[in-house]
């Protein structure tokens, strides 16, 4: 309280400071993250429609260095009587918050200053008043808890955050009452000096990331649901959660595969967020509730969380995808918004316009840390910065195999990445797993505006198809590009034919692109190329359907077929299908946007599409949709600036 006090103070020597509103929070104690706040405030003088609420924590930090802001004239009420409240969820960042607002005038934008939408950012000249420190319970135990697999079948690996590196475990049993297991988790965090590059090591960005903690449940039987805690007796335990190991010989696998989600936020930051992102959360976490005990995984496939560079974006996309990753894992592999910054180690001549600034300084750090993904690859950075890890890695589950790569790094042949690429492959026992999926960020294919991609497509075709070719890749998955897109089951451009009658035909994998998860720019298809300027987009033969829908994929296969459906978030629906035999054979491909039938028991979509889906996540919606959705509608609706999209991929 007393650096505000300070603050106070020193703005009565401001002649141009006014007489100070009034300012007040409610709860001054937040239970957990994601609770919201109130903050009201009257007395303001000559309402404006530039005034703000800046958003700040640590609750000392100085005027110009806060987390986000919001426009008083958000509230109606403000312009007409100088008052008004706005109700923010937030994420426990370890540290106090605490509320201020500014006021300021047409004639003090600054436009050389700008944010992500090329809006002026609010200047902080004129303070007219702060709130008390708002902070949340003590003793409520560890948050961010988020699952993943391990090498091994009967495991399950479980982080989570807490404020310190003090001893913490997790506790875990086939009954909610009974988790007599125990295993003790391993803590770790990084440092402002292991980023490198601003702003993630500058003062505007990097806040204190509190402590990862790292656990994994053994000896797990297959079709058991096992519930399990987090924590200590001494720092509190986590609510209970619960989930489905894999079973070894399952015939059945349930995924749910994107990219480029993103988080949301209550509040305008310094770049812009992704709102669609809880939508999808949301359908996502529809269909696990409708799968009852039947196990399944996220894959999310780069551009996490957006943050680059600003730390508590990462808080607040573990809070939001919580309620999904606390009860099936939840994989990714690294994208340019992890990882890319200008002295990255591997940036041959070709790819000089390639990798750029995008990852914010980040240089993978926080990637590395608040996951771990199954294998050990890493590659050095040739800085302070450790490591960065979960680059290239492959797993089992169900009938497929899964095999994540990173087209950040190098995987040219010489390269470590490219040899584990080639022997994953060549060693996949099909009888065990009949479906081979790859999945990595920047697209090999895609009928995008993407120009500036296209040396290392022309790398990735050239080094990397031949490989999915020889082996049968079933699937090969991309984001990067926020759009749908699906491609023919095809080989440098070519088409190969879909009837195994033929005597030329061959099982070729199938492209898809699935970045349409969350980040809300999208760039425009290729225009012809005679026309460049024209309004005109064709769509390529190879190009089976592209969409401009947010949402994500479904994906349930059997040992005979798999089916990738992809659900629009505007309606929940499925909106294109495409039904594989362990031929490679395609079965079946179109846009009705009715369900294929599964011959499987309990089909998951056959009782899905039946209704389950109406038993729809009232917690959840009032945990997040609600309360963010109405929130960030509340700091825009009448925002003075208009957004502005950027080219960012």
């Amino acid at each position: 309280m007393i650096p505000l006090l300070v603050i106070s103070l020193l703005s009565l020597l401001d002649p141009s400071t006014e007489s100070a509103p009034s300012l007040s929070i409610s709860p001054k104690i937040l239970s957990k993250s994601g609770d919201p706040i109130r903050i009201r405030w009257s007395g303001v003088d000559s309402p404006s429609s530039l005034d703000w609420l800046g958003v700040y924590s640590p609750p000392d930090s100085p005027h110009d260095l806060f987390i986000g802001y919001v426009f008083l004239s958000s509230d109606p009420a403000h312009l007409s009587s100088g008052s008004g409240s706005v109700s923010l969820p937030l994420p426990n960042l370890r540290s106090n918050y605490s509320f201020r607002i500014f006021r300021w005038s047409e004639t003090e934008v600054d436009r050389t200053r700008l944010d992500h939408d090329h809006n002026p950012l609010p200047g902080a000249k004129h303070f007219l008043g702060a709130s008390e420190e708002a902070g949340f319970e003590p003793g409520r135990g560890p948050e961010q808890v988020h699952l993943s697999y391990t090498d091994r079948e009967d495991e399950m690996r479980v982080m989570f955050v807490a404020e310190d590196g003090g001893r913490r475990y997790v506790r875990y049993g086939k009954r909610e009452g009974k988790m007599g297991e125990l295993a003790t988790a391993r803590a770790g965090r990084y440092e402002r000096d292991d980023m490198c590059d601003a702003p993630a090591n500058d003062s505007v960005g990097w806040r204190d990331p509190g402590w990862t903690h790292d656990a994994v449940m053994r000896n797990l039987k297959g079709g058991v649901r096992y519930y399990y805690q987090v924590g200590s007796d001494s720092g509190g335990w986590s609510e209970t959660y619960s989930f489905m190991p894999r079973a070894k010989d399952s015939d059945e696998t349930i995924a749910f595969l994107f990219g480029d989600m993103g988080t949301a936020t209550p509040y305008t930051t310094f770049y812009r967020t992704q709102d669609e992102s809880i939508t999808t959360i949301k359908w996502i976490l529809r269909d696990i509730e409708a799968l009852g005990n039947r196990p399944s995984f996220v894959s999310h496939i780069g551009d996490i969380s957006y943050a680059r560079g600003y730390s508590w974006l990462w808080d607040h996309f573990f809070t939001q995808i919580e309620p999904v990753a606390a009860q099936v894992p939840y994989h990714v592999c690294i994208g340019n918004h992890e990882y890319d910054w200008p002295s990255q180690p591997w940036k041959p001549q070709w790819a000089r316009t390639i990798y750029g600034t995008d990852g914010g300084g980040e240089c993978g750090v926080p990637y590395s840390l608040r996951f771990n993904m199954p294998g050990n690859s890493s590659e050095p950075t040739g800085m302070k910065a450790p490591a960065t890890r979960n680059l290239y890695y492959s797993f089992d589950m169900g009938v497929v195999h899964f095999l994540y790569m990173s087209t950040e790094t190098n995987f040219l042949p010489g390269s470590k990445q490219y040899d584990f690429i080639k022997a994953d492959l060549e060693s996949v026992d099909r009888k065990k797993t009949p479906f081979v999926i790859v999945q990595g960020h920047r697209p090999m294919y895609t009928t995008s505006y993407e120009s500036n991609d296209r040396p290392i497509r022309e790398k990735m075709m050239e080094h990397l198809e031949p490989l999915l070719v020889k082996n049968k890749v079933t699937l090969v998955l991309w984001g990067h590009v926020h759009r749908y897109e699906r491609f023919c089951p095809i080989n440098n451009f070519t088409c190969g034919s879909t009837d195994p009658a033929k005597d030329n035909w061959e099982a070729l994998p199938i492209h898809i692109v699935i970045g349409m998860a969350g980040q809300d720019w999208q760039p425009i298809w290729e225009p012809r190329p005679d026309h460049l300027t024209d309004p005109i987009y064709p769509q390529p033969q190879r190009s089976l359907y592209r969409g401009g829908e947010f949402g994500y994929t479904r994906l349930v296969a059997t040992r005979e077929k798999l089916v990738l459906s992809y659900v629009g978030n505007h309606d929940g629906e499925v909106h294109d299908t495409v039904e594989i035999l362990a031929s490679g054979e395609v079965l079946n491909s179109g846009t009705s946007g009715a369900e294929p039938n599964i011959e499987a028991p309990e089909s998951f979509f056959s009782w899905f599409v039946k209704g389950v889906s109406v038993l729809m996540l009232g917690a959840f919606v009032g945990y997040i949709l609600g309360y963010i959705s109405h929130a960030r509608r509340e700091a825009a609706s009448q925002r003075s600036w208009t957004p502005v999209k950027s080219d960012d991929v």
